[in-house]
């Protein structure tokens, strides 16, 4: 097979030895080809206008953007770019914000190699690479009702240990406002405290430490 036929892949992680290991991975399949691989979300969006991949392997945690941010500009400038998304989290509401927002593929890094390789062919195919495991998550959490911006970021700032009184004055509202949206963030996450209010949504992919 000749490089203009096979599948050239754009690789972004901030790691390096996980881009190392996707590098081996996609230099040792006989069909594909890397073609470029980077490490920020800025290098996603300028690699993929040097480079215009056939599909772009894109890590959600970058150090200057979310990965999904990264996705969603690209696919506004190239709307028929391929992107899985591959990250180490398991939070469906991560994996929802990435299939909403235009990804053909969710892998977790903690699948085996051989599901990522299966999920370039499946997308280069012109096919949706979503894992079981991916799909039951989503399903789970089907229909739950979403915290709001307001909520996320007061969860945020009592993830980050602050108080009450803090939080009120950093948002300029009042201290029996940011209760009652604390209350809503437990009912709506199913939480009997805080401390598992934060759990869950870290888990959930709605907040990150």
């Amino acid at each position: 097979m000749n490089d203009s036929e096979r599948i050239r892949v754009l690789s972004i992680d901030d790691h390096p030895l996980v881009r190392e290991g996707i590098a081996a991975l996609i230099n040792n399949q006989a069909d594909m080809l890397l073609a470029a691989q980077g490490a920020t979300g800025k290098e996603a969006i300028q690699l993929f206008r040097d480079h215009r991949p056939d599909i772009v392997l894109l890590d959600v945690r970058l150090p200057d953007m979310n990965g999904i941010d990264a996705m969603i500009t690209i696919r506004s400038e190239f709307p028929e770019a391929r992107i899985i998304v591959v990250t180490s989290s398991e939070g469906d509401v991560e994996m929802q914000r990435a299939l909403e927002g235009g990804a053909a593929g969710y892998i977790v890094k903690s699948m085996p190699p051989q599901a990522l390789v299966e999920a370039i062919r499946k997308v280069h195919a012109g096919k949706k690479a979503i894992p079981p495991e991916v799909a039951a998550r989503l399903a789970d959490h089907y229909g739950d009702e979403e915290l709001t911006t307001r909520e996320i970021e007061i969860l945020q700032q009592v993830a980050e240990g602050n108080r009450n009184r803090d939080i009120a004055d950093k948002l300029f509202i009042s201290e029996g406002t940011v209760k009652v949206h604390i209350q809503h963030i437990m009912a709506k996450l199913g939480a009997s405290d805080r401390t598992q209010a934060i759990t869950i949504a870290v888990r959930r992919g709605i907040i990150h430490l």
